[in-house]
């Protein structure tokens, strides 16, 4: 069977019409000539949400004949990111992205918007260079919400982090050879073009993290004075940091995934399956121009910050909200989850009670239809998603999108009742043990230090909240800590679909 490859492209809509594949309808293709796209973007973090979002934007600019000096390359910063350079480099970075509907329709097609991969551990140095070519004038993030190394408390940039102080120490001995992190990649390089005069890049994050743009401009602003402060002080007001919003729900790829390929009449190592919804609220602020992203159906606008809290408190929040009662419950899909219509009265009740009091106004966005739709695509079943992944890295996750929603209700004085629930239910998730006493494997970057806290929980219902770098000072609130311990005594006692039950009736 042959594989996905720039010499393939004009026989794959023949061979995915003819090759029995179930949709029965062919695999679209680029219809602009790869050859003439020039890079513009340098991504780092290159995962399933980029090549299922930004980069199927810039391919669809590209295929109406726009951007094509505006082609993607793919940095790799993390060890592992090895495994996406070896896929994408096999198949002269091409893959098929496939959408999903909820009536089951699909559609899919092969992208072509990256262009290169670059994995900077094997030259960080030659990294840099790439990074410093004037060409480049986008260098965008998905490096999740924990890569921006920001103390959750204090919200301060962490200086003392090794690779912070090992990316230091060899900035300011002009030793690119041996950067490690993106902060030193990215600052080497603009360190570069400004003794160069060459204008900088925009740093774009797509990040899940209320002002996204302001967050990374104060990290890398942080991280640049600590090595020189007149660096410091030029990115500071040179370098154009926009906010932006993305939504789309990206399953990790499955081996399932690559047989629905392989039925269509070839090999793709590393497909990617999204639902068919997707939105991208992008601010108008770039330091050395733009892709025509308009043309494209994403929406420019003066500010983002009320499309992010609309999705950080909403979407994403209640992913946490239905991840750990629904594990608890022994769901393992998310639709399966979904299927159960008190997981969907819990949601709702979150989204409308605490949630919804707590954005900004939004002009022309009808919230209540925002909710339930996203009821519907929580609940589509063609997605495929893992409750796995919506528990994984919590420890990131919950203080970013669940928790500002408790610290202004309660300053308020509005109920914090199901936002309690939900951080109680991350504490019995992280206790390791399921309602039926099967292991739970807890993905995160703290899961030692979160398992040893909740493994008191029955001896101290407050253990898991009295960790003041996680949850700040929470722990001394009495109106959050009444509602947390009821519902972690309910989840201990009668399980998690008895305690919803409980807090839909008192609703």
């Amino acid at each position: 069977m042959p594989t996905l490859s720039t010499s393939l492209l004009p026989d794959v809509p023949e061979i995915t019409a003819h090759c029995g594949n179930p949709t029965g309808n062919p695999t679209a293709v680029p219809s602009y000539d790869r050859s003439q796209v020039t890079p513009g973007i340098v991504h780092i973090g290159v995962g399933g949400f980029h090549r299922a979002h930004q980069a199927m934007y810039l391919d669809r600019l590209m295929n109406q004949g726009e951007a094509l000096d505006w082609g993607i390359v793919g940095l790799g910063v993390m060890p592992s990111d090895v495994r996406m350079r070896d896929a994408l480099a096999g198949q002269d970075h091409l893959y098929t992205l496939t959408t999903k509907a909820p009536d089951g329709s699909e559609d899919a097609r092969v992208i072509g918007s990256i262009i290169d991969y670059v994995f900077a551990p094997d030259d960080p140095a030659a990294a840099v260079a790439m990074l410093a070519d004037p060409q480049i004038r986008i260098v965008s993030l998905t490096v999740t919400e924990g890569g921006y190394n920001i103390d959750h408390v204090t919200g301060e940039f962490v200086e003392d982090a090794a690779l912070i102080v090992a990316d230091r120490a060899a900035l300011r001995s002009g030793d690119h050879a041996s950067l490690k992190s993106f902060f030193g990649l990215v600052t080497a390089a603009l360190d570069e073009r400004r003794r160069a005069g060459v204008a900088p890049f925009t740093i774009m994050s797509c990040d899940n993290i209320q002002g996204n743009g302001e967050v990374a401009h104060a990290t890398f602003v942080a991280f640049a004075t600590s090595v020189d402060a007149e660096l410091g002080a030029w990115m500071d007001e040179s370098v154009a940091f926009p906010n932006s919003m993305v939504d789309r729900i990206t399953p990790e790829t499955t081996d399932a995934d690559r047989e629905d390929v392989a039925d269509r009449g070839y090999t793709d190592a590393w497909p990617v399956v999204a639902e068919d919804f997707t939105q991208w609220a992008l601010e108008d602020k770039f330091t050395a121009g733009r892709p025509p992203y308009q043309d494209a159906g994403v929406q420019l606008v003066d500010d983002v910050v009320p499309y992010e809290l609309m999705k950080l408190r909403l979407l994403n929040a209640s992913h946490q909200g239905l991840c750990y009662f629904g594990h608890l419950a022994g769901h393992r899909m998310v639709h399966d989850v979904m299927a159960d219509p008190r997981f969907g009265d819990f949601l709702l009740a979150y989204m409308t009670d605490e949630a919804t009091p707590t954005l900004r106004p939004l002009p022309g966005v009808d919230l209540d239809d925002y909710r339930r739709t996203l009821i519907q695509r929580f609940g589509n079943t063609a997605v495929k998603d893992t409750v796995a992944r919506l528990c994984a890295e919590s420890s990131d996750r919950i203080p970013k999108w669940l928790l500002p929603v408790v610290r202004e209700n309660l300053a308020a004085g509005r109920p914090v009742r199901l936002s309690a629930a939900i951080v109680a239910s991350w504490a019995r998730y992280a206790e390791a043990v399921d309602e039926d006493g099967a292991p739970i494997t807890v993905v995160d970057r703290m899961a030692d230090r979160l398992k040893e806290t909740a493994s008191h929980n029955l001896e101290d219902a407050l253990a898991f909240l009295r960790d003041r770098e996680v949850f700040g000072d929470l722990v001394d609130s009495p109106e959050f800590t009444a509602e947390y311990t009821r519902v972690l005594e309910s989840l201990h006692t009668v399980g998690a679909e008895s305690t919803l039950d409980m807090l839909l009736a008192e609703r």
